[in-house]
């Protein structure tokens, strides 16, 4: 018995393409987000709205806060809080609570002890980044890079 593939037609399926997505308002490539991410951070009426997996725009400016790649967005406005790594208001660590003002504070006195407590926490299993994050990422990598910038910024 000889059994012959035949491949099915895909006119009207669009696959998503294999280079990082772009945001369609801004052209940001997008941070790819799985569906826990989405699922804590969305209401199930704008879950609807997106794929299983989608990105996140970490374009500050951009009104896109999800975007997948069948032309779904979830826009900053559906959100009644600020938007981390979106929102200067909004906390850097999302697990933690860590603020930019609480970074600025510990430049302030000399210390650490803010900052490097919210690293330890993010390091440890307490974290809760790929819920807690809007991008499903630890934030360690922006509170290093806004203790650096505040720690350059000020002066000697």
């Amino acid at each position: 018995m000889v059994v012959v593939l035949k491949p099915m037609n895909k006119a009207f399926i669009r696959e998503p393409d294999e280079v990082a997505s772009r945001c369609p308002r801004c052209q940001s490539r997008g941070q790819p987000v799985g569906p826990q991410t989405l699922k804590a951070q969305l209401v199930p009426e704008l879950r609807r709205k997106l794929a299983e997996s989608a990105s996140f725009c970490p374009e500050s400016q951009c009104e896109v806060v999800y975007f997948d790649d069948f032309s779904g967005t979830v826009l900053r406005s559906s959100f009644d809080h600020p938007i981390p790594m979106k929102d200067l208001e909004a906390p850097l660590c999302s697990c933690f609570g860590l603020t930019r003002d609480d970074i600025e504070t510990d430049i302030a006195e000399g210390t650490v002890v803010r900052t490097k407590g919210a690293i330890l926490r993010a390091q440890s299993d307490e974290a809760r980044c790929k819920s807690m994050a809007p991008n499903g990422r630890s934030c360690l990598t922006e509170v290093q890079g806004y203790f650096l910038r505040c720690q350059q910024r000020r002066p000697s």
